[in-house]
């Protein structure tokens, strides 16, 4: 994950709330008892079921999380901002902190049978990679899996067809997935072979909701078993030492 950063006109404002209008759906966490809130995204969302209150560093603004969406409100449940909240001081995104906590709860209810796993043989680092059989940075990270592996860290695919369902990308992780053998299906299928379609009872659909609710925008998306979102390719050398940097600061 980039460190956050901002333009010169940001050392006049003690924090940074940056306004934006995608809305992103992740999970669903316990409700707190902020009744004038509570109201106020129930008549906004009706169909929220749950929805957690938080405090943040601001007087008077509480984060809010529906269905893992992220919002900014006062609490007296007036006004509301969507976007990105940053700790200056301490050059900290609170908005992805809050949000790798739920890509974290998430990923916890995920069965490894469900990923196609290349695994190290010493493992120091897990990470989930989101990929799309066409996307040349997806083929250029799996080109180079030994090297990951080398370095202690464990990839575990989860299939992301960025055309979508149903799409020759989503027909070709289906593919890859009703294989017999997974890991060479997908090694094969990165490097363009064409491969008869199969069909058979698979997670793919349910493995691309899951990425667009933990805010997948593109492939690789790479999630660290803190939930942290490392959007895109990262080399081998360079991803261990993110990993290595993530994991000290935790």
């Amino acid at each position: 994950m980039r460190n956050p950063h901002c333009s010169k006109h940001c050392k006049h404002h003690p924090y940074l709330i940056i306004l934006a209008m995608t809305l992103v759906q992740i999970g669903a966490v316990q409700a707190q008892d902020y009744a004038a809130v509570n109201a106020a995204m129930k008549k906004l969302i009706p169909t929220a079921s749950e929805m957690a209150i938080a405090e943040t560093p601001i007087d008077g603004l509480l984060e809010v999380t529906v269905s893992g969406d992220i919002f900014y409100v006062d609490d007296k449940g007036e006004y509301l901002l969507q976007g990105k909240l940053f700790d200056l001081d301490k050059r900290e995104d609170l908005t992805e902190k809050a949000r790798s906590k739920v890509r974290q709860q998430i990923l916890t209810t995920v069965n490894t049978d469900d990923q196609i796993v290349f695994a190290a043989d010493h493992t120091e680092h897990d990470i989930t990679v989101f990929t799309d059989i066409d996307c040349g940075y997806c083929r250029k990270l799996h080109s180079e899996i030994e090297q990951y592996n080398e370095l202690g860290i464990a990839v575990h695919y989860m299939m992301y067809p960025r055309a979508g369902i149903p799409s020759e990308s989503y027909d070709k992780a289906v593919t890859v997935w009703c294989s017999d053998d997974q890991q060479a299906a997908l090694t094969s299928a990165k490097l363009g072979a064409a491969m008869p379609l199969k069909q058979c009872d698979n997670p793919v659909k349910e493995q691309f909701e899951m990425g667009r609710k933990m805010g997948m925008s593109g492939t690789p998306a790479i999630v660290t078993e803190g939930g942290f979102l490392i959007p895109g390719y990262m080399p081998p050398g360079a991803l261990k030492q993110r990993l290595d940097e993530l994991s000290a600061a935790q």
